[in-house]
């Protein structure tokens, strides 16, 4: 390490860390859980899980994809105390997959199944956050905007509105064409403004900022304080079954969520030997392990973050160290400028965050795709919002694979006529799920035909397949017809 290595390292992990702390902040706040929680996820994920990575740019903390799962968790098992020992226990499991390598097992996931499970987490993003900017600081349901005696708070939507318009004008191009700016992410630029708001109301307009919630922190004199408070799983839960559900869902979908932001930032930044995904597997296992042991949130690798960390021209792991490091001097010691920040600003960065992963553009191009693509993409979203993400995935995954079948039976043979003459085209090879097609086509042709068949593309039919065309070529002669290069003899 030299040291232009060494400044670059320092800028990228200040950038990643200023990302970092209101997307934690914010993320623990959507979950239902103290600020402190998503903070705490952020640490260990800067400092735990880069030690063992195999990445030299990939930053893990807490994900607001897992967001929807944590609510629905927490809320299914009755405590959080049970919800740290699942994530023990999905600890426990992601080390198994590394260890029998079932990382490279990512690709099998189709495309539009996992665009399908980001516009969910999106739009659930959406929808949990929209009380929170209205001002309910208690409730993470739509259905409470709705609710009898729901008072709205003008000054936290103005809070959420005037963060949303900062993020979106930071993402534009006259902001990214002024360096000095360019360097400050957007979600920082709004909780600042936030914060701002707090103390210009705190002196000018007391009774306002009463109808604005901010976030709450425990206080901690040092390093010991802050481990008192740290929350135990409950080991009694081991009886739950639920427990082992909500295992092997945060698991997979921890796993499914770090793998494919390691194939992002693949394109973003290659780096040779690529990190093994196996390896990945066991340092995120190893950090989810940790993580419910001591009271935090589950952890992935998060690309936006890692995106971050490369544009900023981190060179080693040297930047993620460091941002995990400011986020622990932020608890420890800046307590009281993080509980200035309303919730309200936070609400405004995830529902930026939310309407990118949901973008209508997302939409758009998966519909211009065609049915192939737009059916399991719609029917992941649907699966996920309706009955929770394990099951909306393999929802969309049913989907996909119908869908295959279906296009593989169609594309599968072929008959084209030339006057009497008739060609059927056998382009893969064919088991019996092929019969009902291929007895549609021989049933179309007429007596006193010729029959050519084309089937170099196939070197197997299995003996149901055989028994149709064995069939067909014992009546031909009764009908006129006659076969040429039949594939059974």
């Amino acid at each position: 390490m030299n040291m232009n290595t060494l400044r670059q390292d320092s800028l990228a992990g200040v950038v990643v860390f200023l990302v970092a702390l209101p997307l934690c902040l914010g993320i623990a706040q959507a979950s239902g859980l103290p600020p402190f929680v998503g903070l705490l996820t952020g640490i260990i994920g800067g400092l735990v899980v880069t030690a063992l990575s195999p990445s030299r740019f990939a930053v893990s903390g807490p994900a607001a994809g897992l967001v929807t799962i944590v609510v629905a968790s927490i809320e299914s098992l009755g405590s959080f105390s049970a919800f740290l020992l699942a994530l023990v226990l999905a600890g426990v499991l992601q080390i198994a997959l590394g260890l029998i390598r079932a990382g490279r097992f990512i690709a099998l996931v189709p495309g539009s199944v996992i665009k399908g499970m980001l516009a969910a987490i999106g739009l659930l993003l959406i929808m949990q956050q929209i009380p929170v900017a209205l001002g309910a600081a208690d409730e993470n349901s739509l259905l409470a905007v709705f609710r009898d005696g729901f008072t709205f708070s003008p000054v936290s939507i103005a809070v959420a509105a005037a963060g949303l318009l900062l993020m979106a004008l930071w993402s534009s191009p006259a902001i990214r064409r002024v360096k000095s700016l360019a360097w400050i992410p957007g979600p920082l630029v709004a909780v600042l403004a936030g914060c701002v708001t707090t103390l210009a109301l705190s002196h000018s307009a007391p009774a306002l900022l009463e109808r604005l919630p901010l976030i709450t922190l425990p206080e901690f004199a040092n390093l010991g304080a802050l481990v008192s408070e740290l929350e135990a799983p409950a080991w009694q839960a081991l009886t739950n079954p639920s427990v082992y559900v909500v295992a092997v869902t945060l698991a997979l979908v921890a796993s499914l969520e770090t793998l494919l932001s390691q194939e992002a930032l693949k394109k973003l930044r290659p780096q040779n030997p690529p990190p093994s995904p196996n390896r990945e597997m066991l340092a995120q296992g190893a950090g989810n392990l940790l993580a419910g042991f001591v009271g935090a949130m589950p952890i992935t690798a998060v690309i936006v973050r890692s995106s971050v960390n490369v544009s900023t021209g981190a060179q080693t792991k040297l930047s993620i160290f460091i941002h995990g490091a400011l986020l622990l001097i932020c608890v420890l010691w800046f307590r009281d400028v993080l509980m200035t920040i309303p919730l309200a600003s936070l609400a405004a960065v995830l529902l930026y965050t939310g309407y990118k992963l949901a973008t209508p553009r997302l939409f758009v191009g998966q519909f211009r795709a065609g049915a192939q693509q737009y059916v399991p993409f719609l029917a992941t979203i649907i699966g996920i919002i309706a009955f929770g993400m394990l099951a909306g995935i393999g929802i969309g995954l049913v989907a996909q694979i119908a869908l295959s079948l279906w296009h593989s039976h169609r594309n599968a043979m072929q008959l084209a006529r030339y006057d009497d003459h008739y060609v059927l085209r056998i382009h893969q090879n064919l088991t019996f799920m092929h019969n009902p097609r291929l007895q549609a086509l021989l049933d179309k042709i007429p007596e006193k035909s010729v029959v050519i068949v084309e089937h170099d593309n196939a070197d197997y039919f299995d003996p149901d397949v055989k028994a149709v065309l064995s069939d067909f070529a014992q009546n031909a002669p009764q009908r006129g017809i006659r076969l040429t290069q039949w594939p059974v003899t």
